[in-house]
């Protein structure tokens, strides 16, 4: 086998990241925007020991489970995977993706729930961080990185994102091109419009303008207030973020509220949620308030329960189950997520709910070293997982149930797994799709004290 060699395959199955998978003579050839099932030649365009990668040169017989995608972009984008087969196996392959994750992974045989799948495929997301570059010919153009690189593809309007947010940024850029605000430049680290960073209350409508820079230009974008509100009322906050830093995270330190509140609002499960640019928030509202109840389900709260919440962001899912328990603590390791939490508490009226600004690790073990032991705790941890610090703090606490909530499969399992090598037994599974036609999927997971 070499490169540019073609042959006729039949794919026999998907990756997580959404490309075929066939064999030839034995080896594995990966082949992106194909569908199970699909016949076609394929040219090979790098050929390893182990395996290979090819593109489709012809499709000879398209597989029952393709579908036309409706993005003329995805294929340059790269960020939704599974936008060219059906809804159905999309939700099928999630399941068999977090389902291998754990057992092969993990070793572990829970209880697999069937998925729940989101209600549209189209203008879910509540948040998009557009980067800006220039076009060869020096115009400014908006987008998102191609896959694996940090070359920006224009886009004028992905079907993820609300209608409104292309307006926005269409206002920002014209703005920005006659004003000549320049492009930042991440190798040089010169040039000043780094990201439009966007948010919307999917309940309130309530959107957040965030123009992230690289240094504080307030003077020069007073001009873009009423362009934006003049046409877009439901602009409830402008404000700038500054990042100074030679780095490919979005946000920097410092945020200065240009126009309007230095936040918006929206009602997550029921409660009035306060949000800032440096808040986490489910980017698809009506999945997390799902993904959310799932978690309160598993957690068993009648009333009695001492709950942890570790990793609590603004206390969302603390805050939605805090009707059930007798005292909630929350654990964020982001200065204004805490602040967004404490207000959310009080805005809502919910007295037995306190956080604590600190690394869940950490705090985590003081807590245990204090003998502080909760009924429950909920972890909802970053992709990369909980660290050790923190299972062996939770271990030490030893909760009777503990629901971990990811958007990671595989680091999950593996926290489970060492877990379960010490107390605790896994028992069920529940995949949520938060971001369909992407290649992402949630779940919550129930752990009980194996006794």
């Amino acid at each position: 086998m070499q490169k540019n060699d073609i042959y006729t395959v039949t794919i026999d199955d998907l990756t997580a990241e959404g490309s075929g998978v066939c064999h030839i003579d034995g080896m594995a050839v990966f082949v992106p925007d194909t569908a199970a099932g699909d016949e076609a030649e394929i040219k090979m365009v790098k050929v390893l020991k182990k395996y290979a990668f090819g593109i489709v040169h012809k499709l000879i017989k398209p597989s029952a489970d393709r579908i036309q995608s409706d993005c003329k972009y995805c294929r340059q984008c790269g960020g939704c995977t599974f936008r060219h087969i059906s809804y159905e196996k999309e939700l099928e392959i999630k399941s068999k993706i977090v389902k291998d994750a754990f057992e092969r992974i993990g070793k572990l045989h829970p209880e697999f729930l069937p998925i729940i799948g989101g209600e549209s495929r189209v203008r879910y997301r509540n948040k998009a961080q557009y980067p800006v570059s220039c076009d060869k010919n020096g115009k400014l153009i908006c987008g998102f990185y191609a896959k694996r690189s940090h070359r920006t593809v224009p886009i004028d309007d992905c079907l993820l994102q609300p209608e409104s947010f292309k307006k926005a940024v269409d206002i920002i850029i014209d703005y920005a091109q006659e004003k000549k605000i320049s492009a930042y430049n991440e190798d040089t680290n010169t040039g000043i419009l780094r990201h439009i960073y966007l948010r919307e209350g999917y309940h309130s409508g309530e959107m957040m303008v965030c123009i992230v820079v690289r240094k504080a230009i307030e003077r020069e974008l007073k001009g873009i207030i009423p362009r934006l509100t003049g046409v877009m009322p439901e602009i409830k906050s402008i404000v700038m973020n500054v990042n100074p830093e030679k780095t490919n995270v979005i946000l920097g330190r410092k945020t200065v509220t240009l126009w309007g509140s230095d936040t918006i609002t929206d009602t997550m499960c029921g409660n009035e949620t306060e949000i800032s640019p440096l808040s986490f928030y489910q980017v698809n509202t009506p999945q997390a308030e799902k993904l959310y109840g799932a978690a309160k389900e598993f957690a068993g709260l009648t009333g009695k329960e001492r709950l942890l919440d570790l990793y609590c962001g603004a206390g969302t899912i603390g805050l939605s189950m805090a009707d059930k328990a007798s005292s909630v603590l929350g654990v964020e390791v982001v200065p204004p997520a805490v602040e967004n939490a404490k207000k959310n508490a009080e805005r809502n009226g919910i007295e037995n709910a306190e956080f604590i600004c600190g690394d869940a690790g950490e705090v985590a073990k003081k807590l245990a070293d204090e003998n502080m032991l909760p009924d429950v705790i909920v972890a909802d941890p970053p992709r990369k997982g909980c660290d050790m610090q923190t299972i062996d703090a939770v271990c030490r606490m030893n909760p009777e149930r503990l629901v971990m909530v990811s958007c990671n499969p595989a680091t999950a399992a593996r926290d489970c797994a060492v877990l379960c090598e010490r107390q605790y037994k896994i028992e069920k599974v529940q995949p949520v799709d938060l971001f369909p036609g992407t290649g992402h999927v949630e779940c919550v997971v129930l752990l009980t004290r194996n006794n």
